[in-house]
């Protein structure tokens, strides 16, 4: 019998190390299907204009636009990968929840989107999520201080990102805790979705120990996840040692 694919959402503010994560488990955990963040839709289109840029440049201008085509374009996303991919479990760069509760939250509270906007986005976000979107199995929540996150933000230097605020960053981070943490006012399917958080703070991307740490726990996690799902997954399938 087809066993029904599992997505494990791995979320942080911007700079918390999320694409490092991703890519330290597709290197030692070949077992899970990684999926980036859809960046690449919102860089370029038919016209060639670079929506994210966009929106950094002018939050209030673009908020709306932005933050709508985001969340389809990751629902878009998952919908391609569940059809193509012969993986059970899937961790997903962000998902649709943190479009809603930080980003898109985060935009009306701060005024860069209208009451009218905000209502719109909630009622395309709950009828698309409703019909299409896989519901999470549970969250990664990697937790980084927003000084800490505007550090790397100005070492990886994205063009894009060359502005951003610490007070944004300070927001967002906010709203992280609100939604992962203390589960204020979210949906109440997502209440029991379980959620790992991981400290990281420290720069896990040059730290093997800190890295082995964070997989270890986070592999934990997964047996416990599939446990509760009734999936059947060996052990032997980790590989447990980090490959530099």
């Amino acid at each position: 019998m087809q066993k029904t694919p599992l997505f494990l959402m791995i979320e942080g503010n911007i700079g918390s190390g999320k694409s490092t994560f991703l890519k330290s488990i597709k290197k030692n955990l070949p077992h899970i299907n990684c999926i980036p963040e859809p960046v690449n839709a919102w860089q370029s289109n038919d016209k060639d204009e670079n929506l994210l840029d966009l929106f950094y440049k002018d939050m209030p201008r673009w908020a709306y636009t932005f933050q709508t085509f985001a969340f389809i374009s990751r629902i878009k996303t998952l919908l391609d990968y569940q059809k193509t991919s012969p993986h059970l479990f899937h961790a997903v760069e962000r998902s649709v929840y943190c479009d809603r509760y930080c980003f898109a939250k985060n935009c009306f509270e701060q005024t860069m989107m209208t009451a009218l906007e905000w209502k719109l986005y909630k009622d395309i976000f709950a009828w698309l999520v409703k019909n299409y979107a896989p519901k999470p199995a549970g969250f990664v929540y990697l937790r980084t201080e927003p000084a800490v996150s505007a550090q790397r933000i100005s070492q990886r230097n994205r063009h894009e990102e060359n502005n951003i605020p610490l007070s944004y960053l300070e927001a967002l981070h906010h709203k992280h805790e609100e939604w992962l943490v203390h589960k204020k006012e979210i949906d109440p399917d997502l209440f029991y979705v379980p959620v790992l958080i991981l400290d990281c703070n420290d720069d896990f991307e040059h730290n093997g120990a800190q890295k082995q740490k964070h997989l270890n726990t986070m592999q934990t996690f997964i047996d416990e996840l599939l446990h509760q799902q009734q999936h059947i997954f060996p052990r032997t399938a980790y590989k447990q040692e980090i490959s530099l």
